[in-house]
């Protein structure tokens, strides 16, 4: 008889599953590396403003420090219910509106003639883009003194060359002095984004109007100007944010005085001449209210202006 064997069977090996991390896990370690900029952006903005809401319930004057007490809504009363006030918010809207006006229009015109082919269009672009990388004090202090001094100013230089009167520009006209230098600093920037409207008009729509006898005119009011829509309130938002919390044209021009003190310029002279920190406090919060409406508006708008890129895409 031979003895049959048989061999050992080995046994399954039982594997043990892999656990894969959570969506939320995931998601964490997606915005781990945020995490420093946003601490240190909640830490250099949000802080300082909390602070800031918190100070403007306070009658507060740094002078009389033991006689600070709870104030409530009155500094907010104030703010809009004194009459020097009020007119610092009311330039703050005329030069607003005015500065991002002519900007506009200037802009447009400016991104209608580069949208064109001509020799040496790169260094014109250049140029005219320069206006708008100046410093906002060193532009203000080049108009101040190059342009508007009374005795050695250009503008009066080529008055005289003509036999023209030598006006004090700053004096006679001073809300127009400060309106012209925002003007000549933020076209470059209306330009931009409005020549990047331009570049991205449906061409053959435009020879297509050419073809069935469009002039430039109609093709301009039927087809460009409706096209930049979006990109004319992108603009006029995006500077008015700006220009809303201009201080430096304003500061060095003029000083706030003869009437072109706007909202920044008054929350300074409360702050740092008056001393009245929660006065100050409840003005620069309004400031950063209204900010923060055209802000949202502006957001929208370039949402908006993704989505239709992406479409045409």
């Amino acid at each position: 008889m031979t003895a049959t064997t048989t061999a050992p069977v080995a046994a399954p090996e039982t594997r043990t599953p892999v656990r894969r991390p959570s969506a939320r896990l995931r998601a964490w370690a997606t915005r781990a590396p945020l995490l420093p900029a946003l601490i240190f952006m909640i830490v250099v903005t949000q802080l300082p403003f909390v602070a800031t809401l918190v100070i403007s319930f306070f009658d507060w004057n740094s002078l009389y420090p033991d006689a600070r007490h709870f104030a409530g809504l009155d500094n907010y009363q104030e703010v809009l219910t004194d009459s020097d006030l009020r007119h610092s918010v009311w330039t703050t809207v005329l030069l607003t509106v005015a500065v991002v006006l002519a900007s506009l229009v200037l802009g447009l015109v400016l991104a209608l003639l580069l949208d064109r082919r001509f020799r040496g269009r790169g260094i014109v672009r250049t140029l005219l883009i320069a206006p708008f990388l100046v410093v906002p004090v060193a532009a203000a202090l080049l108009w101040k003194h190059v342009l508007y001094n009374p005795e050695y100013g250009l503008l009066n230089g080529l008055l005289h060359y003509v036999g023209g009167p030598q006006p004090d520009w700053i004096s006679t006209t001073p809300l127009l002095a400060v309106e012209a230098s925002l003007v000549w600093q933020w076209t470059p920037f209306m330009m931009l984004i409005l020549l990047a409207g331009l570049q991205s008009r449906d061409h053959e729509q435009i020879e297509a109007a050419r073809v069935d006898g469009a002039s430039d005119w109609q093709i301009f009011v039927h087809l460009t100007l409706p096209h930049l829509r979006r990109y004319l309130e992108l603009g006029a938002l995006l500077g008015s944010i700006y220009i809303v919390q201009n201080f430096d044209a304003v500061f060095t021009i003029t000083s706030g005085g003869l009437g072109t003190a706007n909202l920044p310029y008054t929350v300074y002279q409360s702050f740092y001449q008056a001393h009245e920190n929660g006065l100050a406090s409840a003005a620069g919060v309004l400031v950063v209210i209204g900010s923060i409406v055209i802000a949202t508006f502006a957001l929208r708008v370039v949402s908006s202006l993704f989505r239709e890129e992406v479409s045409r895409a």
